[in-house]
């Protein structure tokens, strides 16, 4: 067989096609196909002994594949809040602790259980806060009544390693899950604050105010023209500042009020007051999670 070299251009051997894997005197010798498109091999190339190398397909994850979903584990069930504000506390011993008081709506109710056979993770699925039903759509309407719940705004999901002891309309209660003294990550979503400059965003020094000076507040230089002519991307300037998700971890509760059905927990937490926060147990490596 007589070996045979194919280029995309006459005048260029840059993007070849087609490429000899063994030696030219070999008359054994297979050739293949390199391109970036599908194409499927035409008759007049069986008989030549032409080997076609398509791009590996893209993987897809399903339930039962054997892959897994690479998704956060929760160190234990958690439930949904509403920020309320900040006070002080007095504790027995009269030191004053800076606490964030949060409340709980009506909600925190289980309105669905994941398993590895239905959607290939563990994962135990909460309801939070009740709403009128015209807030819904049909088919949220659907989901939550196929469970037997409420209607309610909010759903988020806590991966598990068992779900063992968990049913579909059961009220999840956060004196039964927490005590006093626990550890417990908080997520919420940060106050926004539109658009600021550079001091208020990232801190930035600003520029002497007197002696001629007319760069006060400014950013001043982002970078050198010709080398590399361009601004490296993530580089710190003003934008948007605030609106987006923060988990401030191992914050303690200091005390749980059954009576006003409120919890202080010691510190801050993101958003202001209304806002929606997820409270979990705090991981700690060693103790709630695997080391590795």
């Amino acid at each position: 067989m007589s070996v045979i070299s194919i280029s995309l251009a006459s005048t260029s051997n840059r993007h070849p096609i087609f490429t000899n894997n063994a030696s030219s005197s070999s008359p054994s010798s297979s050739l293949k196909l390199r391109t970036s498109f599908l194409a499927l091999p035409l008759k007049s190339h069986r008989n030549n002994n032409l080997r076609f190398q398509f791009p590996r397909p893209r993987t897809t994850r399903r339930p039962n594949d054997g892959l897994s979903v690479c998704m956060s584990m929760e160190a234990g069930i958690g439930v949904m809040a509403t920020k309320l504000g900040m006070m002080s506390f007095f504790e027995p011993d009269g030191k004053v602790v800076p606490v964030t008081v949060v409340g709980f709506k009506e909600g925190n109710i289980v309105t669905q259980i994941k398993t590895e056979a239905t959607d290939g993770y563990s994962a135990v699925q909460v309801g939070y806060r009740r709403v009128r039903d015209r807030k819904l759509t049909k088919p949220e309407m659907g989901h939550l009544q196929k469970a037997g719940a409420i209607p309610m705004r909010h759903l988020q999901e806590f991966r598990l390693e068992s779900i063992d002891g968990f049913e579909p309309n059961q009220r999840l209660v956060f004196n039964e899950l927490f005590k006093e003294g626990d550890l417990v990550d908080v997520s919420g979503t940060t106050i926004g604050k539109g658009f600021q400059g550079g001091i208020k965003r990232h801190n930035f020094k600003r520029g002497p105010m007197t002696h001629g000076s007319k760069s006060h507040r400014a950013l001043g230089s982002i970078g050198a023209g010709t080398t590399p002519g361009r601004v490296y991307k993530g580089k710190k300037m003003p934008g948007r500042m605030g609106g987006t998700k923060r988990k401030i971890r191992k914050l303690k509760i200091v005390k749980i009020d059954d009576d006003l059905n409120v919890v202080m927990i010691k510190g801050a937490v993101p958003g202001k007051p209304g806002n929606l926060l997820r409270i979990a147990p705090a991981k700690i490596v060693g103790k709630n999670i695997p080391k590795n």
